[in-house]
C-alpha cells in the first residue's frame, strides 16, 4: 500500500545521509519533498502541514545540531511524528458488560459485511464467543453472504424475518446472544452509495437498539482523504468509536491511513490485509511508520507465523533438515505452511529494508508457482515423496501428467529441493563442529528449536519461485 511514499521517503533520506552537518536550508528542501509525496498519498492538506511543522520544530532544534548523526536523528524524529500521527498506542476493542455490541457501519462497497465474519473469527481466536447479526436489509444477498461467512468461521448469524427492521433484527440478537450465553454481538448494517439522513437515522437506531458499545467505521482505504469526510458525516449522528480500515493490501496510496486519525480524533482499531476470513490485524501505529518508512514490520511477521505454524510441527522440521533426513513430505509441509502465512510479496515488504528496495517491489512472486508446486509433490505417492532418488524419467512423466505441468517444471522442483537440502546439510553439519569446538553454534543444530521468535522452531526455508522460464534458461544447472 506505502510503496510510492516508502520509495520517496527513501529518496528524501538518503540525500540527507550525504551531508556531515544539516543546515536548517536542508531541512526544508527535504520538508518540501515529504510534503510533496504525503500529499501525492493523497493525505488531507490540514494534516501534511500540521505534520511537517512538527517535523521542522524539531529537526532545526538542538536535538539534530548536537547529534553526531543528524540524518539519522531526522528519520527518527519522522518516525516518531509518524508514530503519532497515527494514533500513537493500538487501541483494541472495549467490550463491556456481555454481551457486548459491535456495530460496524459505512458506505456502501467499504467491505462491512466482509469485515464482520473477519472480526467474529477474529473474536474467536481471543477465546470470546461471538454472534453475527445481519441487518443491512437493503443491498441483495449481503444476509446470504454473512450467513456464508458465518459458516465458514464458525459463528451462528441471526438472520432476519419476514417485516422485521434493522434495529428489530439487532434486538432480537442481542437476545438471542443472552439466551444462548454468547458474549458479543457483530451487527453488519445497511450502506448508501453516498451519505444521507435514511442512512444515518437507521445506523444510530441499530446502534441503540443492540447497546452498542463499540461502533466501528469501516473505511476502504482506497478512498484517500474521502474517507475524513465520510468520517465526519457519520461521527455528527452516529457515536463512532473507532476505524476498520479495509483494502490495505491494493492499490492504495495510504492517504486515509495518515489522515483519519489526526483529522477525526478517531482510533483505527483494525485493517484488513487480504479476502481470508483470517486477514484481519490489529491496527499498531508504530508498525505502519516502520513499513512506511522502510524498515519492516518484524513484529507482525513473527505474528503471523506464531498464527500459521505449529510449533511442534515447525521444530521437528527443523529438526530433520538440519539432520538431513529432510524428505518431499517435509517439503510439502513447509509448502503449506509458507501459504498459511499470507501472500509472499506482503511477506518480504514486513522484512526491513525490503520495502525501500525497487528491484524487491518489482520482482512479484507469482502465487501460482506455490501452487504448482504442491500440485506436482502432491502428484508423487508416498514412497517417491520420501525418496526423491527413484524418480527417474517415466515417473517424472507421470507426475508432469498428474499435476498438469510439464516434465521441466518437476526437474527444477527436484534441482530447487536437493539444492535446499543440501544447505540445510551443511549448516546442520558446521552447528555440530561448532559445539564440538566449544564454540556454540546451538541455533544451527537440531534439537534447538530453531532461531525463531519466542522459541518458535521455523520450518525449513522456501526459495521463493522462479519466474516461469527459468527453468528452461538455467537448464543443467543445479
Amino acid at each position: 500500500m506505502f510503496e510510492s511514499l516508502t520509495e520517496r521517503l527513501g529518496g528524501v533520506f538518503a540525500r540527507l545521509r550525504g551531508r556531515g552537518v544539516l543546515r536548517p536550508e536542508d531541512v526544508d528542501q527535504a520538508l518540501r519533498e515529504v510534503r510533496i509525496a504525503l500529499l501525492e498519498a493523497d493525505v488531507e492538506l490540514g494534516v501534511v502541514k500540521a505534520f511537517t511543522a512538527r517535523v521542522r520544530e524539531r529537526a532545526v532544534g538542538e536535538e539534530v545540531l548536537a547529534s553526531l548523526t543528524p540524518a539519522q536523528t531526522v528519520v527518527k524524529i519522522v518516525h516518531e511524528e509518524l508514530v503519532a500521527l497515527l494514533g500513537g498506542e493500538s487501541v483494541g476493542l472495549r467490550y463491556g458488560e456481555a454481551p457486548a455490541g459491535v456495530v460496524l457501519v459505512g458506505l456502501q462497497g467499504s467491505g462491512k459485511t466482509t469485515a464482520a465474519g473477519k472480526l467474529a473469527l477474529f473474536m474467536v481466536r481471543q477465546g470470546r464467543r461471538p454472534l453475527l447479526v445481519a441487518a443491512d436489509l437493503v443491498r441483495p444477498a449481503a444476509v446470504e453472504q454473512l450467513r456464508l461467512l458465518g459458516e465458514r468461521v464458525g459463528v451462528p448469524v441471526i438472520t432476519p424475518l419476514p417485516g422485521e427492521t434493522a434495529p428489530q433484527v439487532a434486538a432480537r440478537g442481542r437476545e438471542e446472544a443472552r439466551r444462548t450465553a454468547r458474549d458479543t454481538v457483530v451487527v453488519d448494517t445497511a450502506g448508501r452509495l453516498q451519505l444521507d439522513t435514511a442512512l444515518l437515522d437507521e445506523a444510530a437506531a441499530v446502534v441503540r437498539a443492540c447497546g452498542a458499545g463499540e461502533v466501528l467505521l469501516v473505511v476502504d482505504a482506497m478512498t484517500g482523504q474521502e474517507s475524513v469526510r465520510v468520517a465526519r458525516g457519520f461521527a455528527d449522528r452516529v457515536p463512532l468509536t473507532g476505524v476498520v480500515l479495509t483494502k490495505l493490501d491494493g492499490d492504495a496510496r495510504g492517504g486515509a491511513a495518515l489522515s483519519l486519525r489526526a483529522a477525526t480524533g478517531l482510533a483505527v482499531k483494525f485493517v484488513g490485509t487480504g479476502e481470508r476470513p483470517d486477514a484481519l490485524e490489529a491496527f499498531h501505529p508504530d508498525r505502519i511508520a516502520s513499513r512506511i518508512l522502510g524498515m519492516g514490520d518484524v513484529l507482525t511477521l513473527i505474528e503471523r507465523t506464531q498464527a500459521a505454524v505449529d510449533p511442534g510441527e515447525a521444530r521437528e522440521l527443523g529438526e530433520r533438515a538440519l539432520g538431513g533426513e529432510m524428505d518431499l513430505e517435509d517439503f510439502l509441509t513447509a509448502l503449506r505452511q509458507v501459504k498459511r502465512m499470507g501472500p509472499l510479496e506482503g511477506l518480504l515488504g514486513m522484512l526491513p529494508g525490503m520495502g525501500a528496495l525497487k528491484a524487491a517491489r518489482e520482482a512479484h512472486v507469482d502465487e501460482r508457482e506455490l501452487a504448482r508446486m504442491e500440485a506436482i509433490v502432491s502428484s508423487m505417492t508416498p514412497e517417491e515423496r520420501r525418496h526423491p532418488d527413484i524418480l527417474d524419467a517415466s515417473r517424472r512423466r507421470r507426475v508432469a501428467r498428474g499435476s498438469g505441468t510439464q516434465v521441466q517444471d518437476v526437474n527444477r522442483l527436484l534441482r530447487q529441493f536437493e539444492a535446499m537440502r543440501r544447505v540445510a546439510r551443511e549448516m546442520g553439519g558446521l552447528g555440530r563442529r561448532l559445539r564440538r569446538a566449544g564454540l556454540g553454534g546451538r541455533a544451527l543444530g537440531p534439537g534447538t528449536g530453531g532461531a525463531g521468535a519466542a522459541g518458535l522452531g521455523a520450518p525449513p526455508v522456501l526459495p521463493p519461485p522462479p519466474p516461469r522460464g527459468a527453468g528452461r534458461r538455467r537448464r543443467g544447472r543445479p
